[in-house]
């Protein structure tokens, strides 16, 4: 169940934002783009696929800077090298086998003092408009703000913010077993929010994703 609707006006919104601004007055938002997949099921890398004469990842650089103090892309090892990943400020995963909690514990290692806003890099449709709304509707005394999926409800964890201090919850869950973060943002205080784009987290995955997106290889 969606614990906060975003149907209210423009002006509503911008109120909400600024409140949640003041409350968390002195500490970074820092954007992270998770770019460390190895693409298996795309059969090429997912971060270089190409729109409007960029990359994606470019693209989603692009629309976190809009939201964000600073904007990182998480790697695997090996990765940092690559060129274009290596135009951006990047993290490097310090764990192995955790899939996208690698990169977010070791974006939150990095900079522990910091919120961290973490999209994804294969979201086509993702918006400024739907950023906007995530930073500026969240609760600042939640540790993870979502978005409830349009398909299932469930919490979208790769778009998503963590809370400065939720790495804690986050190692717990990893120490019982638990590498899933939608499981872990189920199993947790999570802030939902209705998307006001439906559609703006729909994901690609596969050739058959490619060719229905905006996105070319």
């Amino acid at each position: 169940m969606v614990n906060e609707t975003v149907n209210e006006t423009a002006n509503e919104m911008g109120n909400s934002g600024n409140r949640a601004a003041d409350e968390m007055e002195g500490r970074r938002l820092l954007g992270l783009v998770l770019a460390g997949g190895r693409s298996r099921r795309m059969g090429t890398d997912k971060a270089l696929l190409r729109r409007d004469g960029k990359s994606q990842l470019e693209h989603a650089v692009q629309l976190l800077e809009a939201v964000t103090d600073a904007v990182f892309v998480s790697t695997r090892r090996g990765q940092q090298d690559e060129p274009e990943r290596a135009r951006f400020a990047t993290i490097e995963d310090r764990y192995d086998d955790l899939g996208p909690v690698a990169g977010i514990l070791s974006a939150m290692q990095f900079e522990p003092d910091a919120d961290w806003l973490v999209v994804a890099c294969d979201l086509p449709n993702l918006d400024r408009a739907t950023l906007a709304c995530l930073v500026e509707r969240a609760d600042a005394d939640r540790p993870f703000v979502a978005f409830e999926s349009s398909h299932d409800g469930l919490p979208e964890p790769l778009c998503a913010i963590y809370r400065s201090g939720s790495d804690v919850l986050l190692r717990e869950f990893v120490d019982r077993g638990m590498v899933c973060p939608r499981k872990m943002l189920i199993r947790s205080d999570t802030q939902l929010l209705a998307q006001p784009n439906v559609g703006a987290l729909d994901n690609v995955n596969t050739r058959e994703d490619l060719e229905r997106s905006v996105l070319e290889a």
